[in-house]
Protein backbone atom coordinates (compact mmCIF):
# COMPACT_ATOMS: atom_id res chain seq x y z
CA UNK A 1 0.00 0.00 0.00
CA UNK A 2 1.63 3.20 -1.05
CA UNK A 3 1.65 6.23 0.74
CA UNK A 4 1.02 9.47 -0.57
CA UNK A 5 0.92 13.12 0.64
CA UNK A 6 -0.72 15.37 -0.64
CA UNK A 7 -0.36 18.87 -0.18
CA UNK A 8 -3.40 21.14 -0.48
CA UNK A 9 -6.66 20.08 0.71
CA UNK A 10 -8.55 22.55 -1.07
CA UNK A 11 -11.41 20.91 -3.61
CA UNK A 12 -9.39 19.43 -5.93
CA UNK A 13 -6.56 18.28 -3.87
CA UNK A 14 -9.42 16.53 -1.77
CA UNK A 15 -11.28 15.47 -4.89
CA UNK A 16 -7.85 13.68 -5.78
CA UNK A 17 -7.47 11.92 -2.09
CA UNK A 18 -10.20 10.28 -2.84
CA UNK A 19 -8.97 8.56 -5.73
CA UNK A 20 -6.19 7.55 -4.43
CA UNK A 21 -7.62 6.46 -1.03
CA UNK A 22 -10.39 4.46 -3.34
CA UNK A 23 -7.13 2.93 -4.82
CA UNK A 24 -5.94 1.55 -1.57
CA UNK A 25 -3.00 4.02 -0.60
CA UNK A 26 -2.19 5.45 2.41
CA UNK A 27 -3.17 8.84 2.26
CA UNK A 28 -1.99 12.24 4.22
CA UNK A 29 -3.02 15.33 3.41
CA UNK A 30 -1.83 18.85 4.70
CA UNK A 31 -3.74 21.68 5.95
CA UNK A 32 -2.84 24.74 6.80
CA UNK A 33 -5.66 25.22 9.56
CA UNK A 34 -6.43 22.97 12.87
CA UNK A 35 -9.78 23.32 12.72
CA UNK A 36 -9.88 21.71 8.63
CA UNK A 37 -7.49 18.87 9.48
CA UNK A 38 -10.09 18.00 13.07
CA UNK A 39 -12.98 18.66 10.48
CA UNK A 40 -11.02 15.57 8.03
CA UNK A 41 -10.04 13.31 10.59
CA UNK A 42 -12.84 13.25 13.00
CA UNK A 43 -15.96 13.71 10.68
CA UNK A 44 -14.46 12.61 7.40
CA UNK A 45 -15.61 15.96 5.49
CA UNK A 46 -14.58 19.08 4.03
CA UNK A 47 -17.81 21.01 4.04
CA UNK A 48 -16.09 24.20 2.41
CA UNK A 49 -14.62 22.89 0.18
CA UNK A 50 -16.92 19.54 -1.05
CA UNK A 51 -20.00 19.93 0.61
CA UNK A 52 -22.04 16.55 1.37
CA UNK A 53 -19.19 14.21 0.38
CA UNK A 54 -17.92 11.74 2.98
CA UNK A 55 -14.16 10.97 2.45
CA UNK A 56 -12.26 7.32 3.13
CA UNK A 57 -10.85 7.35 6.38
CA UNK A 58 -7.86 6.07 4.98
CA UNK A 59 -7.35 9.71 4.16
CA UNK A 60 -5.68 11.70 7.14
CA UNK A 61 -5.07 14.79 7.67
CA UNK A 62 -2.06 17.03 9.67
CA UNK A 63 -0.99 20.67 9.70
CA UNK A 64 2.63 19.88 9.81
CA UNK A 65 4.71 19.00 6.87
CA UNK A 66 6.94 16.44 8.93
CA UNK A 67 3.94 14.30 9.62
CA UNK A 68 2.42 14.42 6.15
CA UNK A 69 5.78 13.86 4.50
CA UNK A 70 7.18 10.91 6.86
CA UNK A 71 7.50 7.47 4.37
CA UNK A 72 5.64 9.42 1.62
CA UNK A 73 6.14 7.37 -1.55
CA UNK A 74 4.92 10.12 -4.14
CA UNK A 75 4.13 14.03 -2.88
CA UNK A 76 0.89 15.44 -5.09
CA UNK A 77 0.93 19.02 -4.89
CA UNK A 78 -2.42 20.79 -5.18
CA UNK A 79 -2.06 24.41 -4.93
CA UNK A 80 -2.54 27.82 -5.71
CA UNK A 81 0.19 28.66 -8.09
CA UNK A 82 1.17 31.91 -5.75
CA UNK A 83 1.63 29.54 -3.02
CA UNK A 84 3.45 27.08 -4.13
CA UNK A 85 7.13 28.30 -3.63
CA UNK A 86 6.46 28.98 -0.03
CA UNK A 87 5.42 25.36 0.40
CA UNK A 88 8.03 24.02 -1.00
CA UNK A 89 10.36 26.04 0.96
CA UNK A 90 9.14 24.82 3.96
CA UNK A 91 8.78 20.72 2.71
CA UNK A 92 12.32 20.85 1.59
CA UNK A 93 12.97 21.55 5.14
CA UNK A 94 11.63 17.69 6.58
CA UNK A 95 12.03 15.82 2.85
CA UNK A 96 14.78 13.39 3.99
CA UNK A 97 14.47 11.41 1.01
CA UNK A 98 13.58 11.18 -2.77
CA UNK A 99 9.74 10.94 -3.38
CA UNK A 100 8.19 11.05 -6.74
CA UNK A 101 6.33 14.35 -7.06
CA UNK A 102 3.26 15.18 -9.08
CA UNK A 103 1.74 18.10 -9.46
CA UNK A 104 -2.16 19.41 -10.49
CA UNK A 105 -1.57 22.69 -10.59
CA UNK A 106 -2.64 24.63 -13.25
CA UNK A 107 -1.28 28.40 -13.53
CA UNK A 108 1.98 30.25 -14.97
CA UNK A 109 3.85 32.26 -12.51
CA UNK A 110 3.90 36.03 -13.72
CA UNK A 111 7.29 38.22 -14.08
CA UNK A 112 9.54 35.02 -13.79
CA UNK A 113 6.61 32.91 -17.11
CA UNK A 114 7.57 29.86 -15.15
CA UNK A 115 5.14 26.94 -15.43
CA UNK A 116 4.47 25.05 -11.88
CA UNK A 117 6.88 22.02 -12.94
CA UNK A 118 9.79 24.98 -13.78
CA UNK A 119 9.16 26.65 -9.82
CA UNK A 120 9.58 22.91 -8.40
CA UNK A 121 12.34 21.43 -9.91
CA UNK A 122 13.96 25.26 -8.99
CA UNK A 123 12.72 24.98 -5.26
CA UNK A 124 13.45 21.44 -4.68
CA UNK A 125 16.63 19.78 -5.84
CA UNK A 126 17.45 16.62 -7.10
CA UNK A 127 18.82 15.05 -4.47
CA UNK A 128 15.11 15.36 -2.84
CA UNK A 129 12.94 13.97 -5.59
CA UNK A 130 13.10 11.16 -7.95
CA UNK A 131 10.99 12.37 -10.74
CA UNK A 132 8.72 15.39 -11.29
CA UNK A 133 4.99 14.29 -13.12
CA UNK A 134 1.98 16.90 -13.86
CA UNK A 135 -1.50 15.40 -13.85
CA UNK A 136 -4.17 17.94 -15.61
CA UNK A 137 -7.68 17.12 -18.53
CA UNK A 138 -10.98 18.40 -17.92
CA UNK A 139 -11.75 17.01 -14.60
CA UNK A 140 -13.81 19.13 -11.87
CA UNK A 141 -13.57 18.71 -8.14
CA UNK A 142 -16.72 18.06 -7.27
CA UNK A 143 -17.77 15.29 -10.04
CA UNK A 144 -14.46 13.57 -9.44
CA UNK A 145 -15.66 13.25 -5.39
CA UNK A 146 -18.74 11.99 -6.62
CA UNK A 147 -17.01 9.38 -8.66
CA UNK A 148 -18.38 10.07 -11.70
CA UNK A 149 -16.55 9.51 -15.03
CA UNK A 150 -13.52 10.99 -15.26
CA UNK A 151 -10.82 10.97 -17.19
CA UNK A 152 -7.45 12.98 -17.39
CA UNK A 153 -3.62 12.86 -18.72
CA UNK A 154 -0.32 12.57 -16.47
CA UNK A 155 3.00 13.90 -18.16
CA UNK A 156 6.92 13.20 -17.33
CA UNK A 157 9.96 13.75 -19.29
CA UNK A 158 10.16 9.99 -18.22
CA UNK A 159 7.15 7.92 -19.93
CA UNK A 160 8.50 5.53 -17.21
CA UNK A 161 7.40 7.47 -14.25
CA UNK A 162 4.22 9.09 -15.85
CA UNK A 163 3.03 5.40 -16.37
CA UNK A 164 4.09 4.61 -12.69
CA UNK A 165 1.76 7.66 -11.72
CA UNK A 166 -0.82 5.97 -14.44
CA UNK A 167 -1.06 2.73 -12.26
CA UNK A 168 -1.27 5.41 -9.18
CA UNK A 169 -4.48 6.72 -9.81
CA UNK A 170 -6.15 4.90 -12.34
CA UNK A 171 -9.29 2.88 -11.55
CA UNK A 172 -13.12 2.41 -13.01
CA UNK A 173 -14.14 5.96 -12.48
CA UNK A 174 -11.12 7.82 -13.58
CA UNK A 175 -9.09 6.76 -16.36
CA UNK A 176 -5.83 8.53 -16.94
CA UNK A 177 -3.50 8.62 -20.04
CA UNK A 178 -0.54 9.48 -20.29
CA UNK A 179 2.18 11.83 -22.66
CA UNK A 180 5.81 12.81 -22.80
CA UNK A 181 5.03 16.56 -23.30
CA UNK A 182 4.78 17.89 -20.14
CA UNK A 183 5.21 21.61 -21.11
CA UNK A 184 2.25 21.52 -23.80
CA UNK A 185 -0.02 19.63 -20.94
CA UNK A 186 1.10 22.50 -18.17
CA UNK A 187 0.43 25.16 -21.46
CA UNK A 188 -3.11 24.11 -21.98
CA UNK A 189 -4.00 23.56 -18.40
CA UNK A 190 -2.83 26.80 -17.71
CA UNK A 191 -3.77 29.03 -21.04
CA UNK A 192 -7.79 27.28 -20.58
CA UNK A 193 -8.18 29.26 -17.85
CA UNK A 194 -7.84 32.60 -19.49
CA UNK A 195 -10.39 31.45 -21.97
CA UNK A 196 -12.78 30.09 -19.55
CA UNK A 197 -12.87 33.99 -18.25
CA UNK A 198 -13.66 34.64 -21.56
CA UNK A 199 -16.53 32.48 -22.05
CA UNK A 200 -17.83 33.39 -19.01
CA UNK A 201 -17.64 37.23 -19.59
CA UNK A 202 -19.47 36.59 -22.52
CA UNK A 203 -22.19 34.82 -20.73
CA UNK A 204 -22.13 37.78 -18.46
CA UNK A 205 -22.74 40.42 -21.47
CA UNK A 206 -25.84 38.52 -22.35
CA UNK A 207 -23.64 37.40 -25.46
CA UNK A 208 -24.93 33.82 -27.46
CA UNK A 209 -23.76 30.16 -28.24
CA UNK A 210 -22.40 31.63 -31.26
CA UNK A 211 -19.56 33.81 -29.43
CA UNK A 212 -18.82 31.32 -27.03
CA UNK A 213 -18.15 28.87 -29.63
CA UNK A 214 -16.05 31.24 -31.20
CA UNK A 215 -14.13 32.44 -28.02
CA UNK A 216 -13.24 28.71 -27.51
CA UNK A 217 -12.35 27.72 -30.93
CA UNK A 218 -10.24 30.89 -31.26
CA UNK A 219 -8.88 30.91 -28.02
CA UNK A 220 -7.75 27.17 -28.39
CA UNK A 221 -5.66 28.60 -31.43
CA UNK A 222 -3.80 31.44 -29.30
CA UNK A 223 -2.89 28.55 -26.68
CA UNK A 224 -1.46 26.14 -29.48
CA UNK A 225 -0.03 29.32 -31.04
CA UNK A 226 2.07 29.89 -27.86
CA UNK A 227 2.55 26.44 -27.14
CA UNK A 228 4.24 25.52 -30.21
CA UNK A 229 6.26 28.47 -30.46
CA UNK A 230 7.42 27.55 -27.07
CA UNK A 231 7.96 23.99 -28.08
CA UNK A 232 5.19 21.86 -27.05
CA UNK A 233 3.74 19.16 -29.15
CA UNK A 234 1.47 20.14 -31.67
CA UNK A 235 -1.15 17.26 -30.56
CA UNK A 236 -1.26 18.21 -27.01
CA UNK A 237 -3.54 20.95 -27.80
CA UNK A 238 -5.95 18.08 -29.23
CA UNK A 239 -6.08 16.59 -26.32
CA UNK A 240 -7.08 16.32 -22.82
CA UNK A 241 -5.35 18.98 -21.73
CA UNK A 242 -5.86 21.40 -24.25
CA UNK A 243 -9.27 21.04 -25.77
CA UNK A 244 -10.81 18.54 -23.19
CA UNK A 245 -10.17 20.44 -20.59
CA UNK A 246 -11.02 24.13 -22.49
CA UNK A 247 -14.49 22.77 -22.67
CA UNK A 248 -15.15 21.96 -19.59
CA UNK A 249 -14.05 25.02 -17.86
CA UNK A 250 -15.76 27.05 -20.53
CA UNK A 251 -19.52 25.52 -20.27
CA UNK A 252 -19.88 24.81 -16.80
CA UNK A 253 -20.50 26.54 -13.43
CA UNK A 254 -18.51 24.48 -11.42
CA UNK A 255 -15.68 26.42 -12.75
CA UNK A 256 -14.55 29.58 -10.35
CA UNK A 257 -13.18 30.45 -13.81
CA UNK A 258 -16.63 31.36 -16.07
CA UNK A 259 -18.13 32.32 -12.88
CA UNK A 260 -15.27 34.88 -12.16
CA UNK A 261 -15.83 36.14 -15.96
CA UNK A 262 -20.07 36.27 -16.17
CA UNK A 263 -19.95 38.34 -12.84
CA UNK A 264 -17.17 40.56 -14.42
CA UNK A 265 -19.21 40.55 -17.29
CA UNK A 266 -22.38 42.02 -15.47
CA UNK A 267 -20.12 44.86 -14.44
CA UNK A 268 -18.98 43.95 -10.87
CA UNK A 269 -15.38 45.06 -10.34
CA UNK A 270 -12.61 42.64 -10.36
CA UNK A 271 -11.95 42.60 -6.75
CA UNK A 272 -15.42 42.69 -5.22
CA UNK A 273 -15.76 40.02 -7.96
CA UNK A 274 -12.22 37.66 -6.26
CA UNK A 275 -13.07 38.50 -2.37
CA UNK A 276 -16.84 36.63 -3.28
CA UNK A 277 -15.62 33.91 -4.30
CA UNK A 278 -13.91 32.61 -1.45
CA UNK A 279 -11.40 30.32 -3.70
CA UNK A 280 -8.60 31.45 -6.15
CA UNK A 281 -9.30 32.53 -9.39
CA UNK A 282 -6.02 31.00 -11.63
CA UNK A 283 -7.11 32.49 -14.93
CA UNK A 284 -6.96 36.12 -13.43
CA UNK A 285 -3.06 35.29 -12.32
CA UNK A 286 -2.06 33.72 -15.07
CA UNK A 287 -3.87 36.41 -17.54
CA UNK A 288 -0.92 38.66 -16.41
CA UNK A 289 2.03 36.02 -17.07
CA UNK A 290 0.58 34.75 -20.15
CA UNK A 291 -0.06 38.50 -21.47
CA UNK A 292 3.90 38.82 -20.46
CA UNK A 293 4.84 35.51 -22.53
CA UNK A 294 3.37 37.20 -25.59
CA UNK A 295 4.62 39.94 -25.64
CA UNK A 296 8.40 38.36 -24.20
CA UNK A 297 7.82 35.64 -27.19
CA UNK A 298 6.00 37.63 -30.08
CA UNK A 299 3.01 35.65 -30.62
CA UNK A 300 0.40 37.53 -31.18
CA UNK A 301 -2.63 36.75 -28.45
CA UNK A 302 -5.82 38.96 -29.04
CA UNK A 303 -7.72 37.17 -26.62
CA UNK A 304 -5.40 37.15 -23.51
CA UNK A 305 -4.75 40.50 -24.49
CA UNK A 306 -8.11 41.95 -24.35
CA UNK A 307 -8.42 40.09 -21.37
CA UNK A 308 -5.30 41.57 -20.05
CA UNK A 309 -6.96 45.55 -20.52
CA UNK A 310 -10.42 44.43 -19.16
CA UNK A 311 -8.82 43.08 -15.65
CA UNK A 312 -6.07 45.10 -15.46
CA UNK A 313 -6.22 48.07 -17.12
CA UNK A 314 -10.02 48.74 -16.66
CA UNK A 315 -11.11 48.86 -20.12
CA UNK A 316 -14.94 47.89 -20.28
CA UNK A 317 -15.66 44.19 -21.27
CA UNK A 318 -17.67 45.35 -24.25
CA UNK A 319 -15.69 47.48 -25.49
CA UNK A 320 -12.88 44.64 -26.00
CA UNK A 321 -15.42 42.55 -27.49
CA UNK A 322 -16.28 45.41 -29.96
CA UNK A 323 -12.53 45.29 -30.55
CA UNK A 324 -11.89 41.62 -31.04
CA UNK A 325 -14.80 41.76 -33.46
CA UNK A 326 -13.04 44.64 -35.33
CA UNK A 327 -9.74 43.10 -35.51
CA UNK A 328 -8.56 42.68 -39.51
CA UNK A 329 -9.30 40.20 -41.29
CA UNK A 330 -7.10 37.12 -41.65
CA UNK A 331 -6.68 33.66 -42.85
CA UNK A 332 -8.36 30.67 -40.50
CA UNK A 333 -5.36 28.28 -40.80
CA UNK A 334 -1.89 29.29 -39.69
CA UNK A 335 0.94 27.72 -42.03
CA UNK A 336 3.60 27.89 -38.77
CA UNK A 337 0.77 25.59 -36.89
CA UNK A 338 0.27 23.95 -39.71
CA UNK A 339 3.61 22.99 -40.73
CA UNK A 340 4.54 22.20 -36.68
CA UNK A 341 1.91 19.83 -36.73
CA UNK A 342 2.10 17.90 -40.23
CA UNK A 343 6.13 17.81 -38.97
CA UNK A 344 5.07 16.26 -36.21
CA UNK A 345 2.60 13.47 -37.42
CA UNK A 346 5.56 13.16 -39.71
CA UNK A 347 7.70 11.97 -37.23
CA UNK A 348 6.09 9.46 -35.32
Amino acid sequence: MSKVAVIGAGSWGTALAIVLADNGCEVAMYARRQELVDEINQQHTNTRYLPDITLPENIVAYSSYSQVLKGAEYVLIVLPTAAIRPALREMIKELNHRPLIIHSSKGLEPDTHKRVSEMIAEEVPESKRRGLVVLSGPSHAEEVSRRSPTTVVVAGSDLKQAEEVQDLFINQHFRVYTNTDMLGVEIGGALKNIIALGAGLSDGLGYGDNAKAALMTRGLTEIARLGVQMGAHPLTFAGLAGVGDLIVTCTSRHSRNWRCGYAIGQGKPLDEVLASMGMVVEGVRTTKAAYQISQAWQVEMPITAELHHVLFKGKPPRQAVDDLMGRGRTHEMESRFFEDLNRYISET
